[in-house]
């Protein structure tokens, strides 16, 4: 079917980013048999920055953790780029576009926090500077604790403007706190910081590194530190990021081949509801970075897609468009007109 036999996906080396390019590598390989293809991992800026501290009021840029693979494939070192749909802004380079959007895993967000029956049973030294002798006592809670249950005057840890605001439009009596570094790493964090009393996470990201929230709401899994509970998020209550949950493949426009094995990795629906919002990212003039979330679903055959936006201070809009599956695009730049002249940008 294909002129060339072998094909090179590029990645990010985080345990996460791993994780999706090697269900896209199975998925490849399961459905083109006779062809090769190559995993290589390429560090990127935003890898570069996770280890770094960052001011919280410092902007980040945009395509933090894409540009190095869009380099590989313009430069021909790579033939496919996967990517956390999320992370990739809604411009891209010329020559490339997205071949491919894969079948979107759970979007909400998870809560996640310290145990208070394991670590009531542990006895926790936490290592400080001599000058640092002052911290914080530990905080646990009870399993199964809902955004509204849990206690006044918590730290939460969390680097994303859009958390920060949902966050604190919910709970205005906590405090936000950076935090920064891969899934594991801030796991880690929460289990022996006592500044941090929990976390916000991706869903996705939780089930793709093969960690479960059990049936007594604990956290799960080989990178998991012991006594770690989640409580799911409903979209109702947090809007997740733009295209959260999806992969994106990014391929060269003029590449026939790679295009079309990528037909054959698309989902539609995913596709449908990921352009849609990503529509409304781009009117909105955001990224990754910016106080804006949506999410479009697909029911009875039309699109329904909440969306809002913080502006200055605690003031935010909200609204909600529906329309048929063509619309996409269309329904995207309506919802984001609509939340800017509430807004009064």
């Amino acid at each position: 079917m294909f002129d060339t036999n072998n094909i090179i996906i590029a990645t990010r080396g985080s345990a996460l980013a791993l994780a999706q390019a090697n269900a896209i590598f199975s998925q490849c390989r399961n459905t083109f048999p006779k062809l090769n293809f190559e995993i290589k991992i390429i560090k990127t800026t935003g890898d570069k920055l996770q280890s770094q501290r960052i001011k919280s009021n410092q902007s980040l840029p945009k395509g933090l953790f894409t540009k190095e693979l869009e380099v590989a494939l313009i430069k021909q070192k790579a033939d496919i780029a996967v990517h956390s749909l999320k992370d990739l802004p809604t411009e891209l380079p010329a020559g490339l576009t997205l071949g491919a959007i894969t079948k979107r895993e759970d979007p909400r967000e998870v809560i996640v926090y310290r145990d208070q029956k394991h670590f009531e049973n542990t006895n926790l030294v936490e290592t400080v500077e001599e000058e640092e002798i002052n911290h914080r006592e530990y905080k646990s809670f009870a399993s199964g604790l809902a955004i509204q249950d849990l206690p006044k005057n918590l730290n939460i840890a969390t680097s994303s403007p859009r958390r920060k605001s949902q966050i604190l439009r919910l709970r205005p009596d906590w405090n936000i706190v950076e935090i920064r570094g891969n899934v594991p790493t801030r796991l880690e964090k929460l289990a022996t910081n006592s500044e941090i009393d929990a976390t916000i996470l991706a869903y996705a990201g939780i089930r793709r590194l093969n960690f479960e929230i059990n049936k007594n709401n604990e956290l799960k899994g080989d990178a998991v530190p012991d006594g770690i509970n989640a409580t799911i998020i409903e979209t109702r209550d947090m809007l997740p990021c733009v295209g959260q949950g999806a992969i994106g493949i990014e391929i060269r426009e003029n590449d026939e081949r790679v295009a079309k094995l990528c037909q054959r990795l698309n989902h539609f629906n995913t596709q449908v509801c990921t352009e849609a919002e990503r529509s409304f990212l781009r009117e909105m003039g955001g990224g990754c970075q910016t106080p804006v979330a949506a999410h479009a679903v697909i029911q009875n055959n039309t699109i329904q897609m909440p969306g809002i936006s913080f502006g200055t201070g605690t003031s935010f809009s909200e609204s909600i468009v529906i329309g048929n599956l063509n619309e996409g695009l269309d329904l995207g730049k309506r919802l984001a007109n609509g939340i800017k002249d509430s807004l009064q940008y």
